[in-house]
């Protein structure tokens, strides 16, 4: 999938593997193959330059940065300030994958450690990938989705809250586009939740498998 211009973090997802794995596995491929990391740039989509919009955004968070001498959070209460969070967020996203736009790393490169996530943060994402991750297993091995409450199975409950929270933050307008275009991806249904009115299926928890 690399070979076809794939990034790896899609490849992560495709193959429900972690994203360390697949990044582990390529460098050893690349030292097997040392073809291999011409022939994925050569089949990465070819794309124009950022847009004049895109640009201003960029320009927006340096000024934000210059202004409050911090980055901007896609939580703030304030709508610009948000929306420039969610903007970095996916050149963070880009630069991880080897995508982002040359002018956007040298724009934002005056920004030191912008494409840096904090400890905490990659913690948060590693779990947030680790639960979406179960609850895709306990979907395919047949399970119904986790319940956050009235159940007496710790592994669920922690997995339903976990879910009941990607609705809440969905139905609030909080919820990252990345993250929503893969629970749509991976969970399908996940926003509906269970048919009400139909007896709950055993949902397996994850020290079933």
């Amino acid at each position: 999938m690399y070979r076809r211009g794939i990034a790896p973090s899609r490849i992560a997802v495709l193959d429900a593997a972690p994203a360390t794995t697949v990044r582990y596995h390529l460098q050893v491929a690349k030292k097997l193959e040392p073809e291999l990391e011409a022939e994925h740039a050569a089949a990465l989509p070819k794309r124009v330059g950022p847009s004049a919009a895109a640009l201003r955004m960029m320009q927006d968070v340096v000024y934000f940065y210059g202004t409050c001498g911090r980055l901007p959070s896609a939580h703030a209460k304030s709508p610009r300030e948000a929306a420039l969070g969610r903007w970095l967020y996916r050149r963070r996203r880009e630069a991880q994958a080897g995508t982002l736009s040359p002018a956007f790393r040298d724009g934002l490169d005056v920004i030191p450690g912008w494409d840096l996530a904090s400890k905490r943060k990659a913690e948060d994402e590693a779990r947030w990938q680790k639960r979406l991750q179960q609850v895709k297993d306990i979907r395919g091995d047949g399970g119904e989705w986790p319940r956050h409450q009235k159940t007496p199975d710790a592994d669920e409950r922690v997995l339903g809250v976990w879910l009941h929270a990607q609705r809440i933050n969905y139905n609030q307008g909080k919820l990252a586009p990345e993250k929503e275009s893969l629970l749509n991806e991976v969970l399908p249904g996940w926003r509906e939740g269970r048919p009400r009115g139909r007896r709950p299926r055993r949902t397996p928890s994850p020290g079933d498998r």
